[in-house]
Parts: structure tokens; sequence; C-alpha cells
């Protein structure tokens, strides 16, 4: 099969012809329909996420067609299927406890094993995937994986964001943008921060409430637009300046996600936490969503409650992933990157 392989550190990826791979005995072998490119993604091609490695297949958002199924497998062959980036495992504390996406035995296709930058991905523990409902798109399905999910589960699931209440987006990439989309649609009024005005224009014209141009006064711009300070924030990128930003700008007792990746050079850093002292602040971590909580998010677009289709912005070959990546060491334009051509 055509894989997109990581051979060198911050370096256009190698296009190889590769093994197809073995279907696991639990899981499914997919043949990729759509495969996001992630900011994830990127935080492994230049070498700051600790467990890509040279010789790494990436790609962790996507959605395929099944074509070979195992023994022990759930689904079985033509199912479409979508899947968390978090592979649990189902039987730890964890995953009983109903945190799946903290299990203490993870599978990680893209990170650790061989990903969906390829026409085909092997996937374990196929009770993990959902199917893929007719009315959402491959493509959109795509992103459900890691930005959609990640977010839909920082706002319901930690940050228990509720109607009328303001919430703050921190950096409007595909997460971000994700966030902000399902924000409103919880009937929340976001205000979406970034350094590229061409983003905040295009949040303001799918109906988000407002938009600030990311500088020294970010939070204090923010307590003037919502009048005293956003209750929940999300913070989307995992950057010392957002989540400063993010905490600063939360009323008494609001609540900031941490939902950007801290990795790398970024994997600590100086806060504020006097902001959190004086405000009585609550601090949630996320990453992922544990895979029972699909149907929620599934039956809110499926509804027509929220359309994420906005947050796509063009569909790339295999062969354009490296730009894409290289894209992420800038600021980027509106919308993500989709892969639906694995020939080109």
């Amino acid at each position: 099969m055509r894989a997109a392989v990581l051979r060198e550190y911050n370096a256009p990826l190698s296009i190889e012809d590769v093994p197809d791979p073995s279907c696991p005995s639990d899981g499914v072998v997919l043949k990729v329909i759509a495969c996001g490119v992630c900011r994830s993604d990127w935080h492994g091609w230049v070498g700051e996420h600790p467990r890509v490695k040279p010789g790494q297949i990436g790609g962790h958002e996507y959605c395929g067609e099944v074509v070979a199924a195992g023994p022990e497998a759930q689904y079985a062959v033509g199912d479409r299927l979508v899947a968390p980036f978090i592979l649990s495992c189902g039987a730890c504390p964890q995953c009983r406890s109903g945190a799946s996406n903290t299990c203490l035995d993870q599978r990680l296709p893209g990170f650790i094993e061989p990903g969906a930058f390829a026409e085909y991905v092997a996937v374990p523990r196929d009770f993990n995937l959902a199917r893929l409902p007719e009315r959402v798109s491959p493509t959109v399905a795509a992103g459900l994986g890691c930005r959609v999910t990640t977010s839909w589960h920082a706002l319901t699931g930690r940050a228990a964001l509720q109607a009328g209440e303001w919430l703050a987006v921190h950096g409007t990439g595909g997460i971000g943008l994700s966030a902000a989309l399902l924000g409103r649609a919880l009937g929340a009024q976001v205000v979406v921060v970034d350094v590229v005005q061409e983003k905040l224009d295009h949040a303001l014209s799918l109906g988000i409430d407002a938009a600030v141009l990311a500088g020294e006064d970010t939070a204090a711009q923010i307590r003037e637009i919502t009048g005293g300070g956003a209750h929940v924030s999300v913070e989307a990128l995992g950057i010392p300046a957002t989540v400063n930003a993010s905490l600063e700008c939360l009323r008494p007792l609001g609540r900031h996600v941490q939902v950007g990746m801290p990795v790398g050079h970024t994997a600590r850093m100086e806060i504020n936490m006097s902001a959190a002292y004086q405000g009585n602040l609550a601090l949630f971590g996320t990453r992922g969503m544990p895979s029972w909580r699909y149907p929620s998010l599934l039956s809110l677009i499926t509804s027509g409650r929220v359309d994420m289709s906005p947050m796509i912005a063009r569909e790339v070959g295999l062969s354009d992933v490296s730009a894409e990546l290289a894209a992420f060491n800038g600021p980027t334009p509106p919308g993500v990157a989709i892969v639906t051509d694995f020939a080109g």
C-alpha cells in the first residue's frame, strides 16, 4: 500500500510502498476514506512528541471502510467506521469507571503504531469505533477522531458548559473552531481569540459572537466583552501566552480547560497561578473522549443542531501532507486539511 512515512524530523515525508497491515484478532483493517492533518501530527513531525520516532506512519484522525475483520471483531467487512485516536483496553480501572480516554493500556495508531496517512490502517480493539452515520460525510468525520471529540468532551465532560454562559476559545485552528461551534450549539455565547484576523473573520461569519485579535490586553478585552469574564475558557494551542490569557480572562469561579497539547519545549511553562488562586478557578486537563460518548456527539451533528463542515478548508492528496505539516510552523489560514486522495 501507499503510505507517507516519517524518515527525518522536520523534513518532507517519504511516500513509499509498504506492506499492507495485518488484521488484528480483536479489530479490523480499514480502507482509509479520509484522514485529517492535525497539529498533533506536527508535534511528531518536528520531533517534539516523545512517542513519535522515525519510521512512523502518522495520521490519527481517520474514518474508513472495513476490508478485513478479525475473529473477535464486532464489525464486519463493508461497515463504515470512525475511530477515536485513543483505543482503550476496556478492562482497566479507568475504562471500567467510564474514563476510557485515560486508559492505562492505550493503543495509539498514528503515534506509536502505523497510522492512517496510508491507504489502509489496522485498528485493534474495534469496540472503540463507531458507525459513520449516512448524514455525516467522511471528510467531516475525519475530524471527529481528535479535534471534535476532544472539544466535545472538554466542554461537556470536563467544564460542564451551560447555555447562556460565556465561552472563550484561545486559538481557532481545528480544535478551537470545533470548540467554538459546539459551544454555540450548546447555547453559550462565544468569544474567540487568534493572531490571524482572517481566522477571526471566518469565525464571526459562522455566528460566533465576538472575536479578539491576540495581544497584551487579550484577557482584559475578553473581560470587557463578557461583562466580567468568561465562565469557561478553552486553551487550544498549548503555549504560555494563550494559557495565561485563558486563566486571566475568567470571572471568579471560572473553569479553564487545557486542550492544547503542551509538549516538547512547552511541556513545562510559567503560568499565572495567582490568577487561579485569586479567582477560585477550576483548572481541567482533557485529552480525547471516552468512546461511549460518540452517540451524544453524532446525534448533535445528525440532528442538524451543529454543522461541522465549515472547519474543513481543503481536501488534499497524500503527497501534500508534508506541506500541510510545514504550514503549522507559522500562523495558519482558516480551516483544516483532510486527506481524501491516497493516490495523489
